[in-house]
């Protein structure tokens, strides 16, 4: 009867324990097996919601800003300028339904949703998508640290108060590819931007010590047969979500991270590209090399490389094709009248002295670009720009600018190419893009149709470029028939030719160029060659590639000159995603219309770390075929034309 007595009351103990933990299920709290999860937070540390503004309120969205001060090493989110300790802190409650006191695991993983690949294989939901382990990760800054333990959690029917801390980092899987010298360079792979989700997973000690949890979940930086595993495919749609005893608990709200460096911060001199000792009378407290502007500096001068083919013959005039309203009648005439003899050789050419054509603005907080003037004897066309000094992968590039106008009323071209572009960060292993596995990338940026086949490069490019050229497709418009005739000396009547009529239909337009460098990867199911239709959103783009080794996927659309640079300023956005690419213009952030677009079935879209560079530049037109103006016959410029930048921002 005793024994009977004690099994009765047993049952009866764990009978009021389940109605309790039954109970707290049935308000929305987290259970499985013996254990209770609730009210977990992530950001319980940061208040700022996504309007950016501060709030009291916790279950939100919430917005933060990358902290560009000493971010030269990488991004840290938060920094320890935005938090206390430069951690989010993060709590959850839990409740002990076992029979005794217990101690229980714990561990918060971090993955960005706007830049993604989906978690599952579409055509097979049970299977892990192949590309889900390239989604930027993450949990413990050291990933050592595997699940942390809870102290003795007692069978009191009560709520015990869990709270750590953690943060978002770049390399947060610590993969050796990041290193070099046994030193963790976090920057080569920075936090992405966009919007990050939070996972929390409780589990008891039994999973975690007997690997029913693998070891590979437990370190995100181990490998399953060679290839990391997602650990938001485990715990949401794989064998993680079949664990006893096991809560899986995801934040039902997003952070949202967005980069807008400060363009009056300075401007960085790279010292590879001018000597201090030399140059430092240029050097002014924004521009420079001082230690304050390498930590701190979100920009660098750009200085270009010359290609040595890109030699032109140019006439022997200066004038301001845009503030003298240059003629037709002066382009045909100037064109035709010097001698040979009397062209002048050139290439584009760069600064020679660093921190005259670039310039930060620290009170209005904007960058001024400049092409200078030429003089006489002093023959040159220089091109002139900036370039980002941290790297990204992915992200909604958006420019806010003024760059200079192109044509003049009588629609004649000043000779610049505008261009907003991505540019690979370094061609080095660890920049490395994902493999084409079909036939390779061609190794090398030059190097023709005999260029080696590679599984992997570095290079990688995606442009808005925009100057007065034409369009490839429709094929059948190209090449335009143009009247050139023969160049007589003697016969001023014959110097002034008349410009075919789709040339002058389209005067006041411009192009603007839309390309992705895939290098010749043949991977894509639909990769051509001519001129080929892509449709997004019922508009149907025009893609022009050469041939099987051209290295490069183009899109043209005409545009008004004065729409673009006439105004106050345009926005120009590049929409870098996983698995397509979108270009879009517009007068305003919230008018933005689409002008290029390029998906993974065209393509093979780049997935490594890239920089922007913003440039006007003076193009040779043998690297736009069919361009009714000749860069050799524009005159060199009578004034500096300058450019402004008044916002840039990744998200």
């Amino acid at each position: 009867m005793k024994t009977l007595k004690i099994n009765k009351t047993y049952i009866l103990f764990l009978f009021l324990i389940i109605i309790s933990c039954n109970r707290d299920n049935a308000d929305k709290y987290l259970q499985k097996g013996n254990i209770i999860v609730k009210d977990f937070n992530p950001l319980i540390n940061w208040n700022i919601g996504i309007n950016g503004k501060k709030t009291k309120k916790s279950l939100i969205d919430k917005l933060i800003y990358l902290d560009y001060t000493d971010a030269i090493n990488g991004f840290s989110i938060p920094s320890v300028n935005q938090t206390q300790n430069g951690f989010f802190t993060f709590h959850f409650y839990v409740k002990n339904c076992d029979t005794k006191s217990k101690i229980f695991f714990y561990k918060i993983f971090y993955q960005n949703e706007s830049y993604k690949f989906p978690e599952t294989d579409k055509k097979n939901p049970e299977k892990e998508n192949k590309f889900a382990y390239e989604n930027f990760y993450g949990s413990w800054k050291d990933t050592d640290k595997k699940f942390a333990g809870t102290c003795l959690i007692p069978n009191d029917n009560d709520f015990h108060i869990i709270i750590d801390s953690f943060c978002i980092i770049g390399n947060p899987r610590n993969e050796q590819r990041y290193y070099d010298n046994n030193k963790n360079d976090r920057w080569k792979k920075n936090p992405r931007v966009g919007n990050y989700s939070f996972l929390l997973v409780v589990t008891s000690e039994e999973n975690i010590k007997e690997h029913k949890i693998p070891v590979y979940i437990q370190d995100i930086n181990k490998k399953n047969n060679e290839i990391f595993v997602n650990p938001y495919y485990y715990f949401l749609y794989g064998n993680g979500d079949k664990l006893l005893n096991t809560v899986i608990y995801k934040f039902e709200n997003i952070l949202k991270v967005i980069a807008k460096p400060d363009l009056g911060k300075g401007i960085y001199i790279n010292p590879n590209n001018f000597d201090e000792k030399k140059f430092e009378k240029n050097f002014t407290d924004n521009c420079g090399q001082t230690q304050y502007l390498y930590n701190n500096a979100p920009f660098q001068q750009f200085i270009h490389y010359i290609d040595p083919s890109t030699k032109m013959d140019n006439i022997p005039v200066i004038a301001d094709v845009l503030k003298d309203n240059y003629s037709k009648k002066d382009y045909n005439w100037n064109k035709s009248f010097y001698k040979k003899e009397e062209l002048i050789a050139i290439l584009p050419s760069v600064a020679k002295s660093p921190c005259k054509t670039v310039f930060s603005d620290n009170t209005n907080h904007k960058i001024i670009i400049k092409n200078p003037k030429t003089s006489f004897g002093k023959w040159e066309k220089e091109n002139t720009g900036i370039i980002t000094r941290h790297g990204f992968t992915y992200g909604k590039y958006t420019i806010k600018a003024k760059l200079s106008e192109l044509l003049n009323k009588s629609k004649i071209w000043n000779g610049l190419t505008n261009t907003m572009w991505l540019f690979t960060q370094d061609l080095s292993k660890w920049n490395y893009r994902r493999s084409c596995d079909k036939e390779g990338y061609l190794e090398h940026y030059y190097g023709g149709r005999n260029d080696n086949r590679v599984k992997n490069v570095g290079y990688s490019e995606i442009d808005f470029e925009i100057l007065k050229t034409i369009t490839h497709c429709p094929s059948y418009q190209f090449p335009p028939a143009y009247n050139y005739s023969a160049d007589n000396q003697y016969d001023i009547n014959s110097w002034n030719v008349s410009m075919p009529e789709e040339i002058l239909d389209n005067g006041n337009k411009i192009i603007v160029s839309c390309t992705n460098w895939d290098m010749a990867c043949w991977q894509p199911e639909n990769f051509d060659v001519g001129c080929q239709s892509i449709t997004y959103k019922d508009k149907t783009f025009y893609s022009h590639r050469w041939d099987h080794w051209y290295r490069a996927l183009n899109q043209r659309t005409f545009e008004d000159d004065d729409t673009l640079f006439a105004s106050d300023y345009y926005y120009f956005q590049i929409d870098w995603q996983p698995e397509k690419i979108i270009w879009r213009i517009g007068a305003e952030k919230n008018q933005l219309r689409v002008v290029g677009y390029m998906d993974n079935t065209v393509t093979s879209i780049p997935d490594n770390q890239m920089l922007l560079i913003i440039t006007q530049e003076f193009h040779n037109t043998k690297w736009w075929i069919g361009s009714p103006y000749k860069q050799e016959n524009i005159p060199f410029p009578k004034n500096d034309i300058t450019g402004e930048i008044f916002e840039f921002t990744i998200e």
